[in-house]
């Protein structure tokens, strides 16, 4: 019988979760039945959406989310022993996939051969992260060559791949970060504008530097950072909404109802096209995605960074730093 370490809600948490709101367990892995295999992890991804699944969940259920694991039963011939996949099973580092669950490609795939990439990119760079990245960026916004493109936390995985994307199409960056040593990180990508929002002032910055207004606009905070991007934006902005970590512990109620950054006067008054999105929309073009950021990565074109955590008893602490903003990169957990 293999034994499965599993992380649970205990708590669900109030404000920025504590790592008393998460418990280990461990537990008994059913056996391997036809079709099914039985993976081990080997890398755990830990990313902000996660607090909304901790949010809108319960005491006793598994925390979300990706890994990459190595099959170690099978009694499904596509997939045998020693085949390395990408699946959500969570925070667990054993897990059995059921046939049925080996049939949505978006919670179970096999991993290709990534060309002497370490296989912690598909949890990034070459995985759900990256073509947030991709498709977020280049279907939303539009860019054109010569516009000016403004990314906030531009040394996260998504923002770092953001920022790279719009300098190859041409774009001129204004990137911001939440220290020196993000900033430093960012400009070392070629971004030539990077900021650190803590001590620069986001409309003083912009005023100076994009005189002439901000074309695109890829969020990843929301909040007052928005809030002092809007009046910068030009005529015919448009503005790709990614998430808002700013406010993912704004609690009793993740998503109530807001005022919000975005105010209706100057949005009418300047044409500007805002949108969310979530990257699964993308679905029937996922690889197109993943292998154009690879052979980018390939030309030196894309460059990315990881921060990597060693222990699965790690993962609550880590998943915590991203609200501290411990990570460079994307945050990984090693097994």
């Amino acid at each position: 019988m293999v034994q499965a370490k599993v992380w649970r809600i205990k708590t669900v948490s109030q404000g920025v979760p504590k790592e008393s709101d998460f418990e280990c367990i461990t537990e008994t892995v059913p056996p391997c039945q036809d079709g099914e295999v039985i993976i081990e992890a080997e890398w755990l991804s830990v990313d902000p959406y996660m607090r909304y699944r901790i949010a809108r969940g319960k005491p006793g259920d598994t925390v979300y989310g990706s890994q990459v694991a190595k099959v170690i039963e099978s009694k499904n011939p596509d997939c045998p022993v020693g085949t390395y996949v990408v699946s959500y099973p969570g925070w667990r580092s054993h897990s059995k996939i059921t046939a049925e669950g080996m049939k949505d490609p978006f919670q179970f795939t096999k991993l290709s051969d990534l060309g002497g990439i370490r296989r912690s990119a598909a949890l990034g760079i070459l995985g759900m992260p990256g073509n947030t990245a991709y498709f977020g960026f280049l279907e939303l916004c539009s860019p054109k060559a010569g516009e000016t493109v403004v990314v906030n936390a531009a040394a996260g995985a998504v923002g770092s791949a953001v920022c790279q994307i719009a300098k190859i199409k041409g774009c001129r960056v204004i990137a911001f970060a939440g220290s020196p040593a993000k900033v430093d990180y960012v400009k070392s990508l070629g971004i030539e504008h990077v900021f650190n929002y803590k001590t620069d002032d986001v409309s003083q910055v912009l005023t100076k530097v994009a005189p002439n207004g901000v074309d695109c606009y890829f969020d990843n905070v929301g909040g007052d950072f928005t809030e002092s991007v809007m009046p910068h934006l030009a005529e015919f902005a448009r503005v790709s909404v990614c998430g808002a970590i700013s406010t993912y512990n704004q609690l009793p109620s993740l998503g109530s109802k807001s005022s919000g950054p975005f105010p209706s006067g100057i949005i009418i008054s300047k044409q500007i096209r805002i949108e969310g999105f979530m990257v699964y929309r993308w679905s029937s073009r996922w690889m197109e995605g993943i292998n154009q950021i690879a052979q980018w990565i390939k030309e030196g074109k894309i460059k990315y960074e990881e921060s990597v955590s060693n222990g699965f008893e790690n993962m609550p602490k880590t998943f915590i730093g991203l609200f501290q903003g411990e990570n460079l990169g994307k945050a990984v957990v090693k097994y």
